[in-house]
C-alpha cells in the first residue's frame, strides 16, 4: 500500500548507542567451527558488540538525540520503539524507556523486524500529520539474548544497538517524499524466534527474497518521490549482510559507493541499523541540507520498507 498524503515534517537530528563489549571474528572462532575470513567473505562483518538492555540502549541513544535537537523534552508527544527484542512481553519496552528519559507523552512499542526503523519514521510523519509537533523515532535491539551462540550460521550476524531520530512539525512540504511498507507472511518461517527459544534462520531463502524486497521498496518509493535511482545522494540500507547491499545496489542502478555501511563493526542490528549506518554518515560528513536519502531495509515476517526523504536536520 501506498499514499500521496506525505506530511510536512522533517527528521531533526539523530543519535546512537552501543554496548562496550565487542565480540570480533576471532573470538568467534574459539566458540564455534567458523573463521575471520568465512564471516567476512559471507557478512562483511569483523565485529559487533554485546550487551546492556533494549530499554538502557534505547534511552542513552535517545538523550543523544535529544540534546543535539536542542529541543525542550517535555515537548515530545509520542515514543515510538521499534523493535524485536523488548525487555518484558508486557508491559512495551517503549514504557520502560519513556520512564528513562523523564517524559510524558505517548510510549509504543513497534515490531516490523529490521524494517522496523523505518516503519517509525513513516508512522511518525502519519502523527504528526493528525497533530502531533515532536516524535521520537528509536529502533533499539538486544539480539544477543535470542542468538543460539553455538549455531554458527546466525552467532556471526546478530548484535546489540539503538539508533533514534527526532520527527517534528515544520510549516512546509516536510522532507519525507516518498515511501513504502510491505510484508509477505508466506516467508514468515524463513527467520523467526519463538517464545523462550533462539532465532532461526533460513539463510538462502532470506538472501534471495530480501534482495528483491529491498529493490521493490525502493521503486516504490522513488516512484512516490518522482525521482530516478540517480537522484539519490545517499542509501541507508538495513545492516544485514554486505553482499545483499551489493546485489540490491546493483539492481537499483545506485553505486555501492553511495551506501552507507557500519556492519563490518556492528553486525545486524535488526531494527538498530538503519539510524546507526545514518548516525555514522553524518558523523563523517556524508550527509548535508538538501541530499536525497533513501532509507531501505527488509527484515523477518517477511517485511521491507523504504522511504525518501531530503536532509533537513542539524
Amino acid at each position: 500500500m501506498t499514499s500521496t498524503a506525505i506530511s510536512g515534517a522533517r527528521m531533526l537530528s539523530v543519535g546512537t548507542a552501543l554496548p562496550d563489549k565487542v565480540v570480533t571474528n576471532h573470538d568467534l572462532e574459539q566458540m564455534v567451527d567458523t573463521s575471520h575470513q568465512w564471516i567476512v567473505e559471507r557478512s562483511g562483518i569483523h565485529e559487533r558488540r554485546i550487551g546492556g538492555s533494549t530499554s538502557g540502549l534505547a534511552a542513552e541513544a535517545a538523550q543523544m538525540a535529544i540534546e543535539r535537537s536542542g529541543v525542550d523534552p517535555a515537548s515530545i508527544d509520542l515514543l515510538i520503539l521499534a523493535t524485536t527484542s523488548p525487555d518484558r512481553q508486557v508491559p512495551a519496552t517503549a514504557s520502560t524507556v519513556q520512564e528513562l528519559l523523564g517524559l510524558r507523552c505517548g510510549a509504543m512499542d513497534l515490531n516490523a523486524a529490521c524494517s522496523g526503523f523505518v516503519y517509525g519514521l513513516i508512522a511518525a510523519h502519519g502523527f504528526i500529520q493528525m497533530g502531533h509537533s515532536r516524535i521520537l523515532v528509536i529502533g533499539a535491539e538486544t539480539l544477543s539474548r535470542l542468538t543460539d551462540w553455538t549455531d554458527r550460521s546466525t552467532c556471526i550476524l546478530f548484535a546489540d544497538g539503538a539508533g533514534a531520530a527526532i520527527i517534528e512539525k515544520t510549516d512546509g512540504p516536510g522532507d519525507l517524499h516518498g515511501w513504502h511498507v510491505d510484508s509477505n507472511g508466506a516467508l514468515e518461517e524463513a527467520l523467526f524466534c519463538d517464545f523462550d527459544d533462539k532465532i532461526q534462520m533460513a539463510g538462502q531463502a532470506i538472501f534471495k527474497n530480501a534482495v528483491l524486497a529491498m529493490e521493490n521498496a525502493a521503486r516504490k518509493s522513488l516512484e512516490m518521490a518522482n525521482l530516478s535511482p540517480d537522484a539519490i545522494d545517499l542509501v541507508v540500507p538495513h545492516q544485514a549482510n554486505v553482499r545483499i547491499v551489493e546485489a540490491s545496489c546493483k539492481r537499483l542502478g545506485i553505486p555501492y559507493e553511495k551506501a552507507s555501511m557500519v556492519i563490518h563493526k556492528t553486525g545486524n542490528t535488526s531494527s538498530a541499523s538503519i539510524p546507526l549506518a545514518l548516525e555514522d554518515a553524518w558523523t563523517q560528513g556524508r550527509v548535508n541540507k538538501g541530499d536525497n536519502l533513501l532509507l531501505v531495509g527488509f527484515g523477518a515476517g517477511m517485511t521491507s520498507a523504504a522511504a525518501v526523504i531530503t536532509w533537513d536536520g542539524i
